[in-house]
């Protein structure tokens, strides 16, 4: 078998079923009303999230090494985290529109490393000397990992944002249980909502307006943002320990490698800054208790600086970081 043309197909072809997924999760969204492209969405998304781990199977056979060396590698590693990481936030928010963010996302990744990539950069080549360890598999696969399951609770805390319009909404309580969500809007007055039932199966909740002003925002999409603020902050509170063990065991290395823990490269200052800024998230989450628009802001900073750290630094070109990708 030519392991070459075969990873050909199966980057093309994760390209073609992310895109057909995309547009169905954008029809279903337009169209509540047909429930197959639920199902179809999903589906999709598991059948990317294969085709994906194929090709890195398929090179690491070819290559001999975890496929994690350039960028071609990493960026499909990005892809097979971000599908995995929708699959398990739809599955815990029992909500199909959350492909209608994450999907666009994992589509535009693919499409630049499968069309935008030179072929010379999406062959496999020799580790340099650096590479030539068994940390290559533990520091990087965290790392990337985490950065996939960030992204993931960070485009949803985007969502949270696009849903709300930008308004000042206060999430009281859990989408778990019973809440209260109050919309504050300027120059009117608080319109409050009450969550009086959430079905055991995850549907929406049930919402009744405790006050008779008239709200700017539907009970309907008050709950969805409710959900995507819960699972935002879940998935971010999962990816955050990928990211701390993933700058401890990359100190480890470079103290192997290079003779130090820490050397102020611009991949390790832009990785603490990642750091700090969902440290940053958290803490406001759970010390002072933040919800709703102000931690979701935080998040969407925190999708920015994300890609600052995993592509924008090596674009420089220079560090002790900058081989395999660019240049």
């Amino acid at each position: 078998m030519d392991l070459v043309k075969l990873q050909g197909l199966l980057d093309n072809a994760s390209f073609a079923v992310l895109f057909a997924t995309m547009m169905v999760y954008w029809v279903g969204a337009a169209f509540p009303g047909i429930p197959v492209l639920s199902t179809l969405g999903t589906t999709g998304m598991a059948i990317a999230n294969l085709t994906t781990a194929a090709l890195l199977a398929s090179r690491w056979i070819e290559a001999g090494y975890f496929p994690l060396s350039n960028l071609y590698e990493s960026l499909f590693f990005l892809v097979w985290g971000i599908t995995t990481m929708h699959l398990v936030a739809e599955q815990m928010s029992q909500s199909r529109l959350v492909g209608t963010v994450t999907a666009p996302v994992a589509t535009l990744i693919t499409a630049f490393a499968a069309i935008v990539l030179t072929d010379d950069m999406q062959n496999s080549s020799p580790l340099v000397p650096a590479l030539k360890s068994n940390w290559l598999m533990m520091h990087v696969s965290v790392m990337m990992f985490s950065y996939s399951t960030l992204m993931v609770g960070s485009v949803l805390a985007i969502a949270f944002l696009i849903v709300t319009r930008g308004q000042a909404i206060e999430l009281k309580g859990s989408s778990i249980g019973a809440g209260s969500y109050r919309l504050k809007k300027a120059g009117q007055p608080a319109v409050e909502f009450k969550a009086s039932e959430v079905s055991s199966s995850g549907g929406v909740a049930v919402l009744e307006q405790t006050t008779t002003a008239v709200a700017a925002l539907s009970p309907q999409r008050l709950s969805l943002a409710d959900t995507l603020d819960n699972i935002s902050y879940r998935i971010i509170g999962l990816g955050f320990p990928l990211l701390t063990i993933g700058i401890i065991s990359g100190g480890v290395w470079a103290n192997e490698a290079w003779g130090s823990y820490w050397s102020w490269d611009p991949k390790e200052t832009w990785a603490l800054i990642t750091w700090l800024v969902f440290a940053a998230y958290l803490h406001s989450r759970i010390t002072k208790g933040w919800q709703g628009r102000r931690p979701a802001i935080l998040a969407s900073i925190g999708f920015v600086v994300v890609w600052i750290c995993y592509l924008g630094v090596n674009l420089l070109g220079k560090g002790l970081h900058s081989y395999g990708w660019f240049l």
